[in-house]
């Protein structure tokens, strides 16, 4: 079985995330790393691919640093990489990095599964999935906290709040895993040294036939017009309890319509 999983690297959660002066998020000034959430969708490929056979390809999108995504899921154990780098990129909404995937994709080839993280862990928005599907004819399955490959099928479980659904598609299909699904493994020493002879492709726009016009800020559907830093939190209102504290913090509730 061929798979294809989609990574993105994202500005680290514990720096001090800011935005360019264009309105795009800063990913040079920042340290960034494979996001989380897809480290999920790279063990179940691995999985799946270990108790049978064929490939796992992974694929990313954006400037040089995001390379590093494509290393860290190779030493993981996917056998080969596919970085999409291409200045007129920058600034692409969640439109145009479908639409960016989606060619990639067809250049890979046909691949018989298509993983992805449940969302991003700088934009979660959780569309792009769902847009990818759209765009290669094929049937979305997402936030998987089970996966089960069957013979020419794959089925999942989804948790919800107040039940699990079971949903089976038709292969090939796109599905998107939860942090729910396994335990990512860490890369061990001889899988790093093995990464370093795994082939990744680099991929310009031209290569998938994307014009140039169709992503990017010039392309996006929307933007950011204004950003601002959230300000320091406050210090809280400290209420001595003399006998009546209780009824202080349920007037403090109701005044503010808590309760």
């Amino acid at each position: 079985m061929n798979i294809v999983v989609c990574v993105k690297y994202v500005p680290d959660a514990q720096s001090d995330r800011t935005f360019n002066e264009d309105n795009t998020t800063d990913r040079e000034g920042v340290d960034g790393l494979l996001s989380e959430l897809d480290e999920y969708a790279i063990e179940e490929a691995l999985k799946i691919v270990e108790d049978g056979e064929g490939e796992v390809t992974v694929l990313t999108i954006g400037p040089a640093d995001a390379g590093e995504a494509v290393k860290k899921a190779l030493q993981m154990g996917a056998d080969k990489g596919v970085h999409v780098s291409d200045d007129a990129i920058h600034g692409s909404d969640a439109p145009a990095t479908s639409l960016v995937l989606a060619e990639a994709v067809k250049k890979i080839g046909t691949p018989d599964l298509v993983l992805t993280g449940m969302a991003s862990t700088d934009g979660t928005m959780s569309v792009v999935p769902a847009m990818l599907a759209e765009r290669l004819g094929l049937p979305q399955v997402t936030f998987a906290s089970e996966l089960t490959v069957g013979d020419g099928t794959v089925s999942i479980r989804r948790d919800g709040d107040t039940a699990s659904e079971t949903i089976e598609a038709s292969l090939p299909a796109l599905v998107s895993v939860t942090d729910q699904i396994n335990e990512p493994r860490y890369p061990s020493f001889k899988g790093i040294m093995a990464a370093k002879k795994k082939p990744v492709e680099e991929w310009s726009l031209s290569d998938l036939g994307v014009d140039a016009g169709q992503v990017g800020q010039e392309g996006a559907w929307t933007q950011v017009t204004s950003f601002a830093k959230r300000p320091p939190r406050e210090q809280g209102e400290i209420v001595t309890d003399e006998g009546d504290g209780g009824t202080k913090l349920a007037e403090f509730l109701a005044t503010n319509k808590f309760v």
